[in-house]
């Protein structure tokens, strides 16, 4: 492989706001799946990840479908996305990532993942990163318009079998960009994206704004895991109560300092079972209803999934960007104490659903 661009590059970054920004931006919407740079080089073909790993193992039929459509040298940036029941599903994204090359040509199958390009790093022998980010869009576009193989690939609603190479929806309007960040959740994304039109490409530094989905909800705290460096918090573990009165994990809070961490284990300490003091996450079995830490698969496998049981009597609040199949997408960030709520109290209730939204309109 010889290019202008050559792997591995460190995709840019953003740095988050807590609004859409007004000026001189271009505003797509975030998607949520894995960043990927596309190299191709004639018949060679590269998918790099945000780490400079490669993942064409893992997707072969992206590797099929973009050697049908993009030009034989170029450089992609954009995002590999799995789309599942009209959205974006991100479980079925991970699930990708096997080590059973015969697991992995099933999916491919079953779940096929789609390529989401938002910027062009290099086409023929041009580098394409000095250029202002206005240029580089104005020649995606050319290379997705009419009469090209790109455009031919992701015409439609973008959730067929043949739609596996698209490019992402832009406006250079604030006003529609903040109606995408209400109205796109719906279909599984993370919120939106301004990207400055003056910038060049700059591997690594976060010279973009993203604005993400932000809530708060009260949880009941009943575990935390140690910290690696020794025996105090390294994370909290938060449950909320399901219509069935059971108890489920939903994640975890652990940006605490280290004095923190240490005052923690005393402040719990009153918590801790008793011996015989049954729990709801002792004993328990993993079951398709609910949810319960500590199962061993194959992204913590080797890894100590122990935890110190607390008695599931106190609350907190935490501020949580996405809930994902009754899940925090991410980590919580932990707020404060709310000893004024009763642990049976918080259930899923209290979360904020967004409206379903079609992937299809987000496509196009």
């Amino acid at each position: 492989m010889k290019l202008p661009v050559m792997p591995p590059v460190e995709p840019m970054l953003a740095k988050s706001a807590a609004g859409v920004p007004s000026g001189e931006f271009l505003y797509e919407p975030k998607w949520d799946g894995y960043r990927c740079i596309v190299f191709r080089d004639g018949a060679e073909i590269e998918l790099g990840s945000r780490g400079g790993k490669s993942l064409n193992r893992y997707f072969p039929e992206l590797i099929e479908a973009l050697a049908r459509v993009l030009p034989p040298r170029c450089v992609l940036d954009g995002e590999v996305v799995v789309v599942a029941g009209g959205r974006l599903d991100f479980d079925r994204l991970a699930d990708r990532i096997h080590p059973a090359e015969s697991r992995v040509r099933l999916l491919a199958e079953r779940t096929p993942a789609s390529f989401v390009a938002f910027d062009l790093l290099a086409l023929g022998d041009e580098d394409l990163t000095g250029r202002p980010f206005a240029e580089r869009r104005e020649a995606l576009t050319a290379l997705f318009g009419e009469g090209s193989g790109a455009r031919g690939e992701s015409a439609g609603s973008g959730s067929g079998s043949g739609s596996r190479v698209h490019m992402t929806r832009a406006t250079d309007d604030p006003e529609v960009a903040r109606r995408w960040f209400q109205r796109f959740e719906g279909a599984g994304l993370d919120g939106v994206v301004a990207k400055p039109l003056g910038g060049r490409y700059t591997p690594g530094e976060r010279t973009m704004v993203k604005v993400k989905h932000e809530r708060t909800a009260d949880v009941v705290v009943a575990g935390y895991r140690l910290h690696k460096s020794g025996p105090i918090v390294g994370s909290l573990m938060l449950g909320l109560y399901g219509a069935d009165g059971v108890l489920n994990y939903v994640g975890g809070s652990s940006a605490f300092t280290m004095i923190r961490r240490r005052e923690l284990v005393e402040e719990l300490a009153p918590l801790r079972l008793r011996d015989g003091e049954p729990h709801p996450w002792l004993g328990a079995t993993e079951d398709e209803e609910h949810r319960r830490p500590g199962a061993q698969h194959r992204w913590n496998a080797g890894k100590d999934t122990s935890f110190v049981a607390l008695r599931p009597e106190l609350v907190c609040e935490v501020r949580y960007d996405q809930l994902q199949a009754d899940r925090f997408r991410h980590n919580g960030q932990f707020l404060r104490w709310r000893r004024d709520r009763e642990p049976s109290s918080c259930t899923y209730d209290q979360l904020d659903v967004p409206v379903p939204y079609d992937l299809a309109d987000v496509f196009e």
